[in-house]
């Protein structure tokens, strides 16, 4: 089987936690050996999220004014090369030597007159009270969203047309490897009419690069893995219900977090149109996901449209 794995930003960094390098490596050292019997059975793409690092490193390069600061598509890159290593070496050491790991440095094309440009709606950096996130927005010019209680800077997430290293990681698969790649969506980029590249200032989702390459890949299952044992059907409501399976049309047609759960839900309906199934539960019970035991499956053949927990 040819599985996509998407580690959410609770596999790198818990909410609340200080983005430090301690605490990313622990939390990817405990994701990992949940990743390990997947990965010694299967042809397996790890993708990655990089919401919390770069937002750091955008603070970081603020903080320090004698050189202007990096763009996003820089620190993309820079979060892909942190986060992709020490996955890497963390799943490497996981399964023993058993398989090789190779991590990809990716990029992302994306339509430079998507409409996402003009509406920012991807939450990167720490959280912050109010007050706080009204002072960071008068002094750095974000702009700034709601994340449960709390505040964070949002910025501007274009759809991905399609993974530009997908031919590579076709090829590493073939050859036995287990890949990391996309990291936080794959750096965006744009191409001209000769076709030549450049970055793009956003930050893609990682859930629908992961798809994209998924269907690219010609992927069994993708697997979004989060801190959220099901999809939930009016979240955080009194007629909340969770949801165990749904075809692709019918869970298409109802509305979830923008930031957060509705990229998830676009991601597997992409993947469930390209022919294959997904699955979005928590990865501290990733035996029992893809058990069916836990966790929301959508696919395209569900008759019943919606079953629920």
């Amino acid at each position: 089987m040819r599985v996509v794995v998407a580690l959410g930003g609770n596999a790198l960094a818990r909410r609340g936690e200080p983005v430090t390098a301690d605490r990313l490596r622990t939390n990817v050292r405990s994701s990992c050996a949940a990743l390990a019997g997947l990965a010694r059975e299967h042809e397996v793409v790890v993708t990655h999220g990089n919401g919390p690092q770069v937002g750091l490193l955008a603070l970081q390069n603020l903080a320090y004014q004698d050189v202007a600061a990096y763009p996003l598509d820089i620190l993309g890159a820079e979060t892909q090369g942190m986060i992709g290593y020490v996955i890497q070496q963390e799943l490497s050491n996981a399964l023993a030597g058993e398989r090789e790991v190779t991590a990809v440095l990716t990029t992302t094309l994306v339509d430079e007159n998507d409409p996402a440009f003009e509406q920012p709606t991807k939450l990167i950096g720490p959280t912050y009270s109010a007050q706080d996130a009204a002072e960071a927005a008068a002094e750095y010019r974000w702009t700034i969203a709601r994340d449960g209680d709390t505040f964070r800077r949002v910025v501007p997430s274009p759809d991905p047309v399609r993974i530009v290293q997908a031919p590579d990681i076709q090829l590493l698969l073939e050859n036995q490897r287990l890949v990391v790649c996309v990291g936080g969506g794959g750096v965006p980029v744009k191409a001209d009419s000769a076709g030549r590249t450049s970055g793009v200032q956003a930050v893609v989702d990682k859930d629908l690069a992961s798809a994209a390459l998924a269907a690219e890949l010609k992927a069994d299952t993708l697997v979004m893995l989060t801190d959220a044992e099901y999809v939930s059907e009016n979240w955080g409501t009194p007629e909340q219900r969770d949801i165990k399976t749904a075809s692709s049309e019918d869970i298409g047609r109802l509305a979830f977090a923008a930031g957060s759960m509705q990229p998830k839900i676009d991601a597997a309906v992409r993947v469930a149109r390209a022919g294959g199934r997904a699955l979005i539960g928590p990865l501290d019970r990733l035996d029992d996901l893809l058990a069916r035991k836990v966790g929301t499956e959508i696919r395209s053949d569900v008759a019943e449209g919606i079953v629920y927990a």
